[in-house]
């Protein structure tokens, strides 16, 4: 009889442990807040519950009074002994003020789920949360200040710009490329200033624009008065030996791929190619973290005594055996003086990068604010470390060899963000006051 009576009395007590369950379901959102609500805020809800199964789930914002309702749904029972089929589920959710008629100010988004627990007379139980936010359908204002904008075909630019209230993002869009622009030098806060560049091929017909993103996620365009000047490149042509394969492809036998019957020419090409596109993908790392303040001040140096070997954007043609092998665009200006010339840094800045970079060997990159870099390559030695702070004719290393050069050499680049420029302009004490330190003067006073 005993027996009988617990064989009937365990599967009842299992089955109110289980339908009686009390553990409320899980609810979260991703974003985990939602300090304020743009013109299209987009949502992830998630809601779990492994004991009796999600039985509903409800998502609303109320605003003034009345209440928008943004997704609810009801899950099915499943099993009466072991209760709802549903234990966890996430959705998406897209909140659009306007289409659901929520003025601009402070709401609030609440959520529900219950789960098919017996508790609360059959209820279940349930879990509420409530998230304070704003709405803010507004465009961000946007208005450059500084007046002409002249432009060379692989050259630089500065647009100095107000915007109507603190941004997440704001800067200028070049073609599809965007250099982002910083607030905190000017006292007026609202004030912001970003430089920015054509490359060697982008010339008359680039569409240049301003962009600003506020904290909602709302977004605004404005354009601005500029000129670009077309600039024509040489081309030049690079014969490769034999001697020169021999002596320089063992160097990057560790940096790319070949197999081991590969000739001296594919293994060139593969460095010429592939090796260098993989080596500007570390440069555009380095030129993505820049400091807010103007380190650098007037003309940039050039290396003393130095004549030019290779000019900014050369077309190159490379020659083996009298057939052209490949092509690449020379970004930079060779400058050759005597073996291991001492190096000067061309202005004062931030070491930004101090190491070996593939075809340009020992290389030193110095970050003069605002997304602008110097880049010093084919070193034979590095006598700085990274982030280490340097004046302006300060030694940071001595002319070499490493890498894919033939000769005793300083490769001289200027970057803005991510685009190599032309190094001539920044050489030019007329061209940086022209373009540059009277928009800052005039705009500062």
């Amino acid at each position: 009889m005993l027996l009988v009576c617990l064989v009937i009395a365990l599967p009842v007590v299992w089955l109110v442990a289980v339908r009686l369950e009390g553990e409320p379901p899980v609810l979260s959102t991703s974003p985990s807040d939602l300090p304020v609500i743009g013109a299209d805020k987009a949502l992830t809800v998630t809601a779990s519950d492994p004991g009796s199964g999600i039985r509903r789930v409800w998502v609303g914002i109320f605003k003034d009074g009345k209440e928008a309702v943004l997704f609810e749904k009801d899950f099915p029972g499943g099993n009466p002994f072991l209760g709802g089929s549903v234990r966890h589920t996430d959705f998406n959710i897209r909140i659009e003020p306007k289409k659901l008629g929520i003025t601009d100010g402070k709401a609030i988004l609440r959520m529900l789920v219950r789960d098919y627990s017996w508790r609360k007379w059959w209820n279940g139980n349930q879990t509420y949360r409530e998230i304070e936010t704003v709405i803010d359908t507004r465009p961000p204002g946007i208005q450059a200040l500084t007046r002409m904008h002249n432009i060379n075909q692989g050259g630089t630019g500065l647009v100095i710009y107000r915007l109507s209230e603190p941004c997440r993002d704001s800067g200028v869009v070049v073609g599809e490329n965007f250099f982002p622009g910083h607030t905190g030098y000017f006292g007026d806060k609202e004030i912001a200033m970003a430089f920015f560049a054509l490359s060697h091929q982008q010339g008359k017909g680039t569409r240049i624009h301003l962009r600003a993103v506020d904290s909602a996620g709302n977004s605004a365009e404005a354009g601005f008065p500029h000129h670009i000047r077309r600039r024509r490149f040489k081309k030049d042509t690079i014969r490769i030996s034999d001697r020169f394969l021999n002596w320089k492809m063992p160097e990057f036998a560790g940096e790319i791929q070949t197999l081991s019957d590969d000739s001296l020419v594919n293994r060139f090409l593969a460095v010429n190619r592939k090796l260098r596109e993989e080596n500007f993908k570390i440069i555009q790392a380095v030129g993505a973290k820049t400091s807010v303040d103007l380190h650098w001040d007037g003309a940039f140096l050039r290396l003393p005594n130095s004549a030019t070997r290779a000019k900014f954007a050369d077309q190159r043609e490379y020659l083996y055996g009298g057939n052209v092998i490949d092509r690449q665009v020379h970004l930079g200006i060779d400058l050759a003086s005597i073996a291991h010339s001492p190096v000067p840094a061309a202005n004062s800045g931030r070491i930004a990068f101090a190491g070996s970079i593939g075809i340009y060997g020992k290389t030193i990159m110095i970050d003069h604010g605002f997304g602008l870099f110097s880049m010093y390559s084919h070193l034979s030695s590095i006598d700085v470390q990274t982030g280490q702070a340097v004046s302006k004719k300060e030694i940071i290393g001595r002319t070499g060899r490493t890498g894919l050069a033939g000769g005793d050499h300083l490769h001289f680049s200027m970057l803005v963000h991510n685009v190599f420029v032309n190094p001539i302009e920044w050489w030019d004490s007329s061209w940086i006051h022209n373009n540059i330190t009277s928009k800052i003067n005039a705009t500062g006073s």
